[in-house]
């Protein structure tokens, strides 16, 4: 993993050994070693997506270093550590950010009649009318989407303060929740009237933005990758902040709002070997705990977005970025992300959504919403039920 690499340099060790692999490989070996309770063969120091860490520290609360001594909270963003902590003490480092950004091509948005300025004052009820002005002056989509995708009403709720469940990550909160239904029914609108470029798989929407199909996307930082991997559309780019939330779930008019879509954290896997484990800890501390100039290194060579505030005064951080008109982005992210709300995902976010794509589909079918959410509210109280 080039992150890693590029701290073992900084650290200066040589007994730092990179082991690169998927998510879903570190999943699948964390789930076999911890539930077997034989964590040999595990690295010392891995990274762990936020959706996922919670049911970690709750279920093998023994197989995790505490890390609060060598993390200060005040020099990372907030929302992190709605995730990483249990009891008060903080498990993680926290990485990179997913915090949301609207990414939108400025030629389209013109043909459409739209300036920058105009673009970082929009409500969700006013995306609507986005997608219907971009269609007619230019006959592109706004945003292509996978039906079976919940990312975006993962960031409406999100920047409501809201998920699936409660602040205790396990109360089911489906039913009555105003920004999950207010997402699905914008959802459904758009779909059903043909505002986005309806796309099967991870793939094919990454398509649909590097060809043209559609003309924006509103997801996290991290996909600024797909974005740019299309050079012949350098300087045609630009970032906004994600509509913000309407008066009925509590919005403000001219306020910026902030959400998140992925991001992940770093932590120490206990080896039974206590000086492994201070090595571990040790390289965590004088790496991504604290280093504001690796930060910067990594935010020009893999893009990386960071949740450490004070990368924000590196040079880096404050540089315009070509590809989207000179646009300082990684500033901008950074600004974003002091603001999104925290959010408790339990330990059961994957599995709910693989059970909420159901309800998605109810609605985009036509059938009533209130009825669709009350039989899913009691669907995955039974699967969380379940699962404990």
């Amino acid at each position: 993993m080039p992150a890693v690499k590029e701290a073992a340099k900084v650290y200066g060790g040589s007994d730092v050994k990179v082991v690169s692999m998927s998510q879903d490989d570190i999943v699948q070996k964390l789930n076999t070693a911890l539930a077997s309770g034989n964590t040999k063969g595990l690295p010392n120091v891995v990274l762990i997506e936020d959706y996922r860490i919670q049911g970690y520290l709750k279920s093998y609360p023994k197989a995790f270093e505490d890390l609060s001594s060598i993390v200060d909270k005040s020099n990372f963003a907030s929302y992190k550590f709605a995730v990483n902590m249990v009891d008060d003490k903080i498990y993680g480092v926290p990485f990179d950010s997913g915090v949301t950004g609207w990414f939108y091509r400025t030629d389209l948005l013109t043909q459409a009649g739209y300036s920058a300025d105009q673009m970082k004052n929009f409500t969700w009820d006013d995306f609507i009318q986005v997608a219907k002005d971009v269609k007619d002056k230019t006959g592109k989509a706004l945003i292509a989407e996978d039906p079976s995708d919940l990312g975006l009403i993962r960031t409406i709720m999100q920047e409501a303060g809201t998920w699936y469940t409660g602040k205790d990550g396990k109360t089911v909160t489906i039913q009555n929740n105003k920004p999950l239904k207010y997402a699905l029914e914008l959802y459904a609108k758009m779909m059903k009237e043909g505002l986005v470029d309806k796309v099967s798989g991870w793939t094919a929407g990454q398509q649909s933005v590097q060809n043209g199909n559609s003309a924006s996307a509103v997801i996290g930082s991290w996909y600024s990758s797909t974005i740019t991997a299309s050079k012949d559309q350098s300087g045609k780019w630009a970032l906004a902040p994600i509509p913000s939330l309407p008066e009925s779930l509590g919005g403000e008019e001219g306020k910026t709002y902030a959400s998140n879509s992925g991001g992940a954290g770093w932590y120490v896997l206990k080896s039974g070997d206590s000086s492994k484990d201070a090595s571990a800890k040790k390289f965590l501390q004088k790496t991504f705990a604290s280093d504001k100039d690796l930060i910067a290194t990594l935010g020009t060579e893999i893009g990386l977005v960071s949740t450490m505030n004070s990368a924000a005064s590196t040079d880096v951080y404050k540089a315009g970025n070509e590809f989207y008109g000179g646009q300082a982005t990684l500033a901008d992210f950074l600004s974003w992300e002091a603001d999104i709300p925290s959010v408790n995902y339990g330990d059961q976010t994957y599995a709910i959504e693989s059970t909420m794509t159901g309800a998605l589909q109810d609605v985009l079918n036509g059938k009533d919403i209130d009825t669709v959410l009350a039989d899913y509210q009691k669907q995955v109280e039974s699967q969380v039920a379940n699962a404990q």
